[in-house]
């Protein structure tokens, strides 16, 4: 599923306009990204929570050359699943629906 494919179900689910739908998602992703962005945890129960890792700096080697090359300090979204979906995905993967 992508992101049109969402607005669709929501569009059809939710007796939305496409425009409507369209805008509920980009609105729900902008502020997942916002939170995240400003150092905060995202947590949506039976869903998952989204974390920010910090990754420090380190020295990293060119795979062509061998030449060594500093990688500066990072920070990356991560996604940790929550139980109910664990679960849910578990299920329907062994009753093949």
């Amino acid at each position: 599923m992508n992101k049109s494919d969402l607005i669709d179900v929501l569009k059809e689910k939710a007796e939305l306009s496409s425009k409507e739908a369209e805008q509920a998602v980009l609105t729900i992703f902008n502020e997942i990204s916002r939170s995240l962005a400003e150092g905060n945890r995202v947590e949506i129960r039976g869903f998952g929570s989204f974390t920010v890792k910090k990754y420090k700096s380190y020295t990293g080697r060119n795979p062509k050359t061998g030449e060594p090359i500093g990688v500066p300090e990072k920070k990356l979204p991560f996604f940790k699943v929550g139980k109910e979906l664990k679960e849910k995905v578990d299920f329907l993967k062994n009753t093949g629906d």
